[in-house]
């Protein structure tokens, strides 16, 4: 499920009924931009909530980058075709307007969005849509030495349907797509070992050669010291059967550090289980994972560690498109995590980075599709400067 919310929870309490009171600082009121932390001031307590990113605007606005925190993004980048009215299938959409995607290019944009330091590695085709990507990556200061054209395949297209409420509806153009093809030795494993995170979902996974290219390319980030993410993303129509789709988003499962997922992932990959039962979302916790999200649309997401759980309360937008906002709430925590890593032991740290990851959704949600609509990083912090007025 997309998640499309953004929270207004302050304190290292969860709590879905208690309303605070806010005092905003003047360093976080409109017109402001250079923001590095601002301070609440609910009723029962005051704290700073530090809102981390690896790049800040200097004097002249030009983005300081420092590779220390570099999430590199490995998977799919395409292109969506969202229908220009909502609520009609596709063949009655009387026009599509063209949307570069793919969640992992998704999340590797909107962290440079943000401010943070990210790259892409993937296979698009040698074709216009394929040099087009690999431009907007450009124009997005995204990282692109990672990227790879194919001249017998064409770049991957997708037909998203809009129901009334903003969900979508999948129809893939890969017979193969580039993306599949990507081989191991076409990797750039010096990008991958010096990235702080490397990020991936479960699509990759699906045929030859890009399933044994993912797994190298995984495997050197693990021996590197990287953190590993994942956010399997399940599009069930690409798997050859539900089955299969279950055993490949598990098959390397224990091997991530940070993990998203959404309810109906939860319900799929557990055969049925309720997935608000803490006790089920538990089952899905391996011994080494550091965190792990559960996204939950309006509602806001849970989090899940050794030490402690809860969730970040979400705010109820009014939805165009939710095409990328779970990647974008990807790129709100992932740019939080790679600027310091410890913020994932402290809990109230955790839910202010998760505040602004469900900002990040939210405002996503407000435009049609994925790339176009990821926000910058002013635009979250004056929206989360507005829900507290």
């Amino acid at each position: 499920m997309a998640l499309h919310s953004a929270a207004l929870c302050f304190n290292g309490v969860p709590s879905t009924h208690r309303t605070h009171q806010f005092s905003v600082p003047a360093i976080f009121r409109p017109g402001v931009v250079k923001v590095s932390s601002f301070s609440s001031s609910p009723l029962t307590s005051r704290r700073q909530f530090q809102l981390r990113g690896k790049a800040f605007p200097n004097d002249d606005g030009v983005a300081q980058t420092n590779d220390s925190s570099l999430v590199v993004c490995f998977g799919e980048m395409l292109i969506d075709f969202v229908p220009t009215i909502s609520g009609l299938s596709l063949a009655d959409a009387p026009a599509f307007k063209k949307a570069p995607g793919g969640a992992p290019a998704n999340v590797a944009v909107g962290i440079a969005r943000l401010g943070g330091s990210s790259a892409f590695i993937g296979k698009v085709g040698e074709d216009e849509f394929g040099y087009m990507l690999s431009d907007i990556l450009k124009e997005n200061n995204v990282n692109n030495d990672g990227m790879r054209f194919d001249p017998g395949a064409r770049t991957a297209l997708a037909f998203v349907t809009l129901r009334n409420d903003g969900e979508r509806e999948f129809m893939f153009y890969r017979n193969p797509s580039a993306d599949m093809l990507l081989q191991e030795a076409e990797l750039d494993y010096d990008l991958i070992r010096k990235a702080k995170i490397f990020h991936y979902g479960s699509i990759s996974l699906i045929t030859e050669p890009c399933k044994s290219a993912h797994i190298a390319a995984a495997k050197a980030a693990k021996d590197a010291g990287v953190i590993l993410s994942y956010d399997p993303n399940l599009r069930l129509p690409l798997w050859p059967s539900a089955e299969s789709a279950r055993e490949g988003i598990l098959s390397i499962w224990e091997t991530a550090d940070i993990i998203k997922i959404s309810e109906e992932e939860i319900s799929f990959l557990t055969k049925g289980e309720d997935p608000f039962d803490d006790a089920v979302v538990r089952k899905l916790y391996h011994p080494n994972l550091k965190l792990l999200l559960v996204t939950e649309g309006p509602d806001g997401c849970r989090y899940y560690t050794k030490e402690f759980s809860g969730r970040v309360k979400g705010l109820k937008v009014d939805a165009v498109d939710t095409t990328g906002a779970g990647d974008a709430f990807v790129a709100g925590i992932l740019s939080q995590v790679a600027a310091d890593v410890s913020l994932v032991q402290e809990e109230n740290r955790l839910r202010d980075a998760l505040t602004f990851a469900n900002a990040c959704g939210a405002l996503t949600v407000k435009e049609r599709g994925a790339i176009p609509a990821l926000p910058t990083r002013e635009a979250v912090l004056n929206a989360l400067l507005k829900s507290m007025a």
